[in-house]
C-alpha cells in the first residue's frame, strides 16, 4: 500500500525545516543543556543544543526523568518578584514597553524551552511523548502539574484546530497507520488484520481520522461510523462479521459508535470534539440521504456508580441489577438518572461520555439495554450503552445551555425513565426524623 499518495497533501502544508542529526554528542549534563538552549539565540546552534538535550532525555531512566522534571518545575519557573514590580510598573504607565517586560516575566523559562526544542525537525511528537512521561508522575508528585500547565498551553496552542488534517483511514490506508488504528483502539478492540477489515473495507463503513502535519505517521483522535437504515439496537449488530452489508446510498443513519483518542501526552486537549462536528458536515455533503447522526456509546461509571450507591443506601434500587437476571426495565431507568442527574461538584454529569458528546451539543436519545455483552460491556455498565443524537439544528443551542447551566439535553423518552428512577431512589432513602420523632430518638439525661 503506498505511502506517498495518502500523505502528499498532508506533507505539502508542513514548513521544510533542516534535518538535524539526533546523533550530535554533547555530553554535558541535561540540567547544563537547558541553560545553554535557553542562553543561545542562533538558530542553528540551538537546534544542535536542543537535538541533543532530546536525545539525552530519551536515554533516561524513570528517576532520572522525574530528576528532569523537577528541575523544570524549581529552576525554570517564574520570578515572583519580577512580577511584581513589571505588574506595578505597568499599573502606574501602561505603556508598550511596560507590557511588554510584564508579559516576558510572566512567562515561565520552561516555556520558553520548550519552544525552542520544537525547532528541533521531528521535535512536536517527542514532546508529546516527554509530556505523556510527566502526566504518569503526577499522581505521585502532584507539584509537577505547574510544569505540566506549560506543557498543556503550548500543545494546545500547537494543536489546534486550524492546524489539523482530517483523513479518512481505508483499507488501502498505509499499514503502518493501520497498525496504529488496531492499537489505539480503546473502546472495542480490534482483535487482528481480519476483524479491522471489517471495520474499513464495507460500503457501510467508514473511519476518520485527524493528523497533524508534525507527526503525519501518527494518527491523533479516530472515530469509527457504521452507515445504517435506522438505530442499531446493539454493538454486536454493528460489529457482527455475518451482517448484511448495508448500501451507503440505502443508508439513512450514520452511527458513530467507537471514538479514540490516540496519544496519551495530548490528554486534556480535546480533538474529538471538533473530529465528530466535522464528520457529520462531512458525511452530510457526501451522502444527502443521512438524515440522523447518532452515537452508540458505553456508559463506563454506570456499574461502579451503582455499587456506590448500593453501599451508601442498602435499599437503592440498584442492588437487583446485579444478580443473575437483572431486570432491564429497571437498568433502563436507573442508566436515564445516572446520565442525566448524577453531577460532579462542578454541575457536570459524572459520566466522562456523557460530559463528552453532550458538552458537544447532542442530545441524550435513547438508552439501550443489553446492548455491549463483552466482558468489559458488562462489568462497566452491566451491558448498557446509550445513544446520543447530534442534531444539527440544535446543537450549538444545546452546547451553550450545557455550558452555561449544566442543562442536559434529554428525549422525552429518557427524561421519563429518569424521573421514574428519581422516585424509586427517594422511596428507597431512609425517612428522615422529624423534630418529635428525634427527641423520642434521644437518650435522657442523668
Amino acid at each position: 500500500m503506498p505511502r506517498s499518495g495518502f500523505f502528499q497533501d498532508l506533507l505539502g502544508s508542513v514548513f521544510e525545516r533542516s534535518k538535524v542529526l539526533r546523533s550530535i554528542n554533547d555530553n554535558r549534563p541535561i540540567d547544563e543543556l537547558c541553560a545553554a538552549l535557553l542562553s543561545n539565540r542562533g538558530e542553528v546552534s540551538a537546534r544542535k543544543i536542543g537535538t541533543a538535550l532530546l536525545a539525552r532525555y530519551e536515554r533516561l531512566d524513570t528517576d532520572q526523568k522525574a530528576a528532569f522534571f523537577t528541575y523544570l518545575n524549581d529552576n525554570l519557573d517564574v520570578d515572583v518578584a519580577t512580577i511584581q514590580a513589571a505588574a506595578q510598573a505597568y499599573g502606574e504607565d501602561q505603556s508598550p514597553a511596560n507590557l511588554q517586560t510584564l508579559l516576558r516575566a510572566s512567562e515561565p523559562k520552561r516555556q520558553i524551552l520548550l519552544r525552542r526544542l520544537n525547532q528541533v525537525s521531528d521535535a512536536t511528537g517527542r514532546i508529546v511523548s516527554m509530556r505523556r512521561d510527566l502526566l504518569a508522575m503526577l499522581r505521585d508528585k502532584p507539584v509537577l502539574r505547574r510544569s505540566d500547565l506549560d506543557f498543556e498551553h503550548l500543545l494546545s496552542s500547537w494543536f489546534n484546530r486550524g492546524f489539523l488534517v482530517l483523513r479518512q483511514i481505508s483499507w488501502e490506508t498505509p499499514a503502518n497507520i493501520l497498525e496504529k488504528i488496531i492499537e489505539y483502539e480503546a473502546v472495542h478492540a480490534i482483535n487482528d488484520w481480519s476483524d479491522l477489515r471489517g471495520r474499513l473495507e464495507p460500503e457501510d463503513r467508514r473511519c476518520f481520522a485527524f493528523f497533524h502535519p508534525s507527526m503525519p505517521d501518527e494518527p491523533l483522535v479516530f472515530v469509527e461510523v457504521a452507515l445504517t437504515r435506522g438505530i442499531p439496537e446493539s454493538i454486536q449488530s454493528v460489529l457482527s462479521k455475518t451482517r448484511p452489508s448495508q448500501s451507503s446510498d440505502d443508508a439513512n443513519t450514520a452511527v458513530f459508535y467507537s471514538i479514540s483518542n490516540c496519544q496519551a501526552g495530548l490528554r486534556g486537549i480535546s480533538f474529538g470534539n471538533s473530529l465528530i462536528k466535522q464528520v457529520v458536515d462531512d458525511l452530510s455533503v457526501a451522502l444527502p440521504n443521512l438524515k440522523t447522526f447518532v452515537t452508540l456509546s458505553p456508559v463506563p461509571g454506570f456499574a461502579k456508580w451503582l455499587k456506590q450507591a448500593a453501599i451508601d443506601n442498602p435499599d437503592h434500587p440498584g442492588r437487583q441489577l446485579f444478580g443473575p437476571e437483572p431486570d432491564q426495565e429497571l437498568a433502563e431507568q436507573l442508566a436515564a438518572y445516572y446520565l442525566a442527574k448524577v453531577k460532579r461538584d462542578d454541575a457536570a454529569p459524572v459520566d466522562p461520555v456523557a460530559r463528552f458528546h453532550l458538552g458537544n451539543g447532542a442530545q441524550l436519545h435513547a438508552i439501550l439495554t443489553a446492548a455491549d455483552q463483552s466482558t468489559k460491556g458488562k462489568q462497566q455498565s452491566l451491558g448498557v450503552m446509550v445513544n446520543y443524537l447530534y442534531r444539527l439544528s440544535r446543537v450549538e443551542a444545546n452546547h451553550q445551555a450545557f455550558a452555561e447551566n449544566g442543562t442536559v439535553a434529554l428525549s422525552s423518552s429518557v427524561s421519563g425513565l429518569a424521573q421514574k428512577a428519581e422516585k424509586l431512589i427517594a422511596q428507597s432513602e431512609p425517612a428522615s426524623l422529624d423534630e418529635d420523632d428525634a427527641s423520642k430518638q434521644r437518650p435522657a439525661n442523668g
